[in-house]
């Protein structure tokens, strides 16, 4: 393991990659990055999913099995990144059986396109859940305000789960608030505490981009200031979420859940890449270090700081009056960080709503290179006796197994 990632795990940072790929998978070069890089988890998304699947690498045989069975272009998506997911799982499995449980999560997110229906999302949290059935898995529900029932219904139902989309304080208290209803909830029914995990990803890099940009349009007298303060929201945002979770850790209400075996929900840096090349493109995870916290970083940013990034231990201790200050010069001039956060989580929405349309599609068009007939609803049609000129398999919602690769029974 480099060095500075070394450090990050001497100060109590988990090391998350945000990224998955069957390829990435089945060449081994997961299970190196975990055996030998300090990757002690994944995220997942809508984005990295379709990105992975459109380039068709890896998914061939498993699509033309579930062309020869008819399966419709929904569950054919949900097969899919469930495999990849369920055998990432595996690979992290002797991490979190070494952490408690704590490490070696996996994340597969509910259908962002549902994100303002709680009962849906929960629903869907359970069958994911079903699914890809794993006790290192984690099921991402998106922070709306809408959405913080479903939260709670998830955890009282024993399922383990990241909170994603968080960009503001005030939203991660509500997220907050919706994890601890759901440990009280769970306790209530007669449930157990125990393996029970969550993690609230509250995004950083994306406030950036969107502050720095408003400060830009600042001209006049107040330009000179719109420039100093220009890459300081989102870290300060971060540092000031951070303090909350430090104030949750020490009330009555956490210690009595912790009592009966609660695990604390940890803060999980999300966003981390750097989107402006004049920022240090390691600064959302140096900066960002404090214990208990986890940092999912794209594959090129963890290169970056197992490269050259500088962790000075907890980076987080003692940063809040100036983080608080930072926030009274914005408002000084004329930034509405309430409008930038609203907007932010919209945008993010819509982003991964457009990367799930463009996963059906990428899944729809490969069932149809396969031989099989889509139908306008997404039902299909198998394939006819005129296309099997595939290699003779058995028609299974799993891929089939080569040598090395992760097994996807149970």
């Amino acid at each position: 393991m480099a060095n500075a990632l070394q450090q990050l795990a001497d100060t109590g940072v988990a090391v998350w990659l945000d990224d998955l790929s069957r390829a990435r998978i089945k060449s081994g070069e997961l299970a190196g990055m975990v055996k030998h890089g300090g990757v002690v988890g994944i995220t997942t998304n809508p984005t990295i999913f379709a990105k992975a699947i459109g380039s068709g690498s890896g998914y061939e045989d498993q699509v033309h099995d579930l062309a020869l069975r008819g399966t419709a272009v929904g569950e054919t998506v949900r097969l899919l990144t469930a495999w990849d997911v369920r055998a990432a799982c595996d690979v992290l499995r002797p991490t979190a059986s070494r952490t408690g449980g704590r490490d070696g999560r996996v994340s597969i997110e509910v259908d962002p396109r549902i994100a303002q229906d709680a009962a849906r999302t929960a629903a869907e949290a359970r069958g994911l859940w079903w699914l890809v059935d794993r006790p290192n898995l984690f099921i991402k529900i998106p922070a709306t305000l809408e959405g913080l029932p479903a939260i709670t219904e998830t955890l009282a139902a024993g399922i383990s789960v990241n909170v994603t989309l968080i960009f503001s304080v005030e939203r991660y208290r509500a997220v907050l608030d919706a994890f601890l209803n759901g440990l009280e909830q769970r306790l209530a029914n007669g449930g157990s505490l125990e393996g029970l995990e969550s993690v609230a990803s509250f995004f950083v890099s994306r406030i950036d981009v969107e502050v720095d940009r408003r400060l830009d349009a600042i001209t006049g007298e107040g330009s000179a200031e719109a420039a100093r303060l220009r890459g300081k929201t989102a870290i300060a945002n971060a540092q000031l979420a951070y303090e909350v979770y430090e104030d949750a850790l020490a009330s009555p209400r956490w210690r009595e859940l912790q009592a009966k075996g609660g695990r604390m929900q940890r803060l999980l840096w999300a966003s981390t890449g750097v989107k402006d090349k004049a920022y240090d493109d390691t600064r959302y995870v140096v900066d960002l270090a404090a214990p208990d916290t986890v940092n999912t970083m794209p594959a090129a940013t963890l290169d970056a700081v197992a490269d050259h990034g500088r962790p000075r231990g907890n980076a987080i201790k003692g940063t809040y009056e100036a983080a608080r200050s930072t926030f009274h010069d914005l408002q000084q001039v004329g930034i509405d960080f309430e409008d930038v956060v609203n907007g932010l989580e919209e945008q993010g929405l819509a982003s991964f709503a457009k990367s799930w349309d463009e996963l059906i599609a990428s899944v729809t068009s490969q069932l149809e290179k396969a031989g099989a007939e889509v139908m306008p609803a997404g039902s299909v049609k198998p394939i006819s006796a005129d296309h099997q000129t595939h290699e003779a398999a058995p028609a299974s919602a799993a891929p089939r197994q080569t040598t090395g690769s992760p097994s996807s029974m149970r």
